[in-house]
């Protein structure tokens, strides 16, 4: 007889992590019900989808975009808020052509993240390579506490706030 542990909270972030796909794809996984004419995947709304990984000194996010060109990407970083957007356009077909199934997505994307607010903003940099887009977020080196040597009170360098001149 073989026993094997079971961690409920291993059960629920794996039905969270489910829904939140499903929620990205709505029309995809009702497809199965029947679709619907004008509601195919290539005609719903899409996102990228991505990786945020922490090391040491940096983040590094990356984007899947194939058949996304550099020039229809834009990156901004304020407040806080890294926001990829772009657009993916339709290749071209040639007039009589006959599309007997279209599954990829176009159209116009936006993606948003929250990143720390001790990063390097004016550092940022971002790279693009067989269709992976990847930035890279460098964090601010961290700051370290001041030490504050206290003086002996009998010095002639004694301070005198207004606290400290009552008399007291």
């Amino acid at each position: 007889m073989t026993l094997t542990s079971w961690d409920l909270f291993d059960d629920l972030r794996a039905a969270q992590d489910e829904l939140a796909r499903m929620s990205r794809m709505p029309g995809h996984w009702a497809a199965q019900f029947g679709q619907q004419p004008g509601t195919g995947p290539a005609l719903q709304a899409w996102a990228p989808a991505l990786d945020i990984t922490e090391r040491e000194n940096d983040y590094l996010v990356e984007a899947e975009l194939p058949g996304i060109r550099v020039e229809d990407l834009e990156i901004a970083f304020q407040d806080g808020l890294l926001t990829i957007q772009g657009e993916r356009h339709p290749v071209g077909g040639t007039p009589g052509e006959k599309v007997h199934r279209a599954e990829r997505r176009y159209g116009a994307f936006r993606r948003s993240i929250s990143m720390a607010r001790h990063v390097q903003a004016d550092k940022i940099e971002a790279s693009a390579h067989d269709g992976v887009l990847q930035i890279l977020v460098p964090k601010v080196t961290e700051a370290h506490a001041k030490r504050i040597p206290v003086r002996n009170g009998q010095d002639d360098r004694v301070i005198t706030g207004k606290a400290a001149s009552n008399g007291a």
